[in-house]
């Protein structure tokens, strides 16, 4: 790849090299892996996503011990995730369109202004002491449409703000960033919970405030939209367009079938209280192991990226998870459990890495939206249905044999996907891709 102070490759309209241009030179690949960060608008993204994940996965702590607060019931939980899940079901498809037609950074700003307003609306109401499970629902409903469109957008902007070159290392550290929500965000909510779920609130609209200010900052390179009518061929492009890449496709479809069979971390009051024996700060610990692990993989593939063999990596990375799930499945050591967590969320992120730079470097500008949206259906629903799988399979085989048969699982799907795909096994270097 190039050096820090060469002259950018040509780019055609979608922002890739055009047909005929000279590979990136290997010799200069790391240079290229640590430079997302000399370019502003990538910075105040990256910041705005870390407010509003912040924001978000405070949020959700507030919510749930509130709703289990007035209602005493499990079940009313599980109907949080259900609304969330079902807005991105039903309005995938039309989200990828609305942002293949419109101004990306408006998008996002307009969901964050939303997200504001929700949030705010549930603080002022939870003060008032006028607060109603009916009315959390509602709230819920509406962050889950909010998020439909704000996933897209964000995936779509995010080619807008980097030379080629330089986006694998913003995938990077665009997923460091969101690992550092989810770790230090649901910690800080419950701290300040203590001081009242409005006390958290208050702070997550001012969080949310902050993100869209940030990207009320940005200024993304210019990016030409044709609009297009609205059409079931449209809204299905993007789907389209996956299924006619088979490196995608693969990518894609490995990520969801191996999280839908290995979800143990749906299963971790389960192994805290019955088999570890640890309680509760015991079960915090290994809820934020998989994000620290994660987190770190993340800052090291910021740092040195995956050179070679890219797709060879994300199928030896998805045995990994399958083997660190084993691993926890049969462990009955709290600190051999913390370690296989860890290993299970790095192994997901080298994953999760590949799939997300496969797809920004292989997608034209003018199908990103439909492309992430598309992508954010299956990734989601792979980890809602992938609790649900693990919740069944336990109740039926019991837990540990739940958790180290999707293991074993998620082991044979990356071995049937090396043979069924063999474009995804023979992917290489991730900076010719375009």
């Amino acid at each position: 790849m190039s050096s820090p102070s060469s002259p950018e490759p040509s780019t055609g309209g979608a922002g890739h090299p055009q047909t005929g241009a000279a590979p990136v030179p290997p010799d200069a690949s790391r240079s290229a892996f640590q430079s997302a960060f000399r370019h502003r608008p990538f910075t105040l993204f990256w910041l705005a996503r870390l407010a509003a994940g912040m924001a978000m996965q405070m949020q959700v702590v507030a919510v749930g011990w509130q709703i289990y607060a007035l209602t005493g019931s499990a079940w009313h939980l599980g109907l949080v995730g259900l609304f969330q899940f079902l807005p991105t079901l039903v309005m995938a498809l039309y989200a990828g369109h609305v942002v293949d037609n419109n101004d990306r950074r408006h998008i996002l700003l307009a969901a964050l202004v939303m997200q504001m307003g929700a949030v705010g609306a549930l603080c002022a109401v939870t003060v008032a002491g006028l607060t109603s499970p009916l009315f959390i629902y509602a709230t819920v409903l509406v962050l889950g449409t909010v998020k439909a469109f704000e996933g897209p957008a964000n995936q779509a902007l995010l080619s807008a703000l980097v030379p080629a070159r330089d986006l694998p290392n913003a995938v990077a550290w665009n997923s460091s960033g969101m690992q550092v929500s989810v770790v230090t965000g649901p910690a800080l909510g419950g701290l300040l919970y203590i001081a009242g779920p409005s006390v958290v609130y208050g702070t997550s609209t001012a969080f949310l405030a902050l993100a869209a200010l940030f990207i009320l900052l940005v200024r993304p390179r210019p990016v030409e939209l044709p609009r297009r009518a609205m059409s079931l061929e449209s809204m299905l492009a993007g789907l389209t367009f996956i299924r006619s890449r088979p490196a995608i496709f693969g990518a894609i479809s490995l990520d969801m079938v191996a999280v839908l069979l290995g979800g143990a971390t749906a299963l971790l009051p389960l192994y805290a209280r019955d088999i570890l024996h640890v309680g509760p700060v015991g079960l915090g610990l290994l809820r934020s192991a998989p994000a620290v692990g994660a987190l770190t993989m993340a800052v090291l593939l910021a740092r040195y990226g995956v050179q070679r063999n890219a797709g060879a990596w994300m199928l030896a990375a998805v045995a990994g998870f399958g083997a660190a799930t084993v691993l926890f499945g049969l462990s009955t050591v709290p600190a051999l459990s913390f370690l296989a967590l860890l290993g299970l969320g790095a192994a997901d992120q080298i994953s999760v890495f590949v799939r997300q730079t496969l797809v920004q470097l292989s997608t034209p500008d003018d199908m990103r939206g439909r492309v992430g949206a598309v992508t954010s259906l299956f990734i989601g629903a792979s980890n809602q249905l992938g609790e649900f799988e693990s919740g069944a399979a336990a109740a039926l085989l019991g837990g540990v044999t739940a958790v180290v048969a999707g293991g074993f699982g998620a082991m044979g799907v990356a071995a049937l996907w090396a043979w069924r795909f063999p474009e995804l096994r023979r992917v290489d270097r991730l900076s010719a891709i375009g």
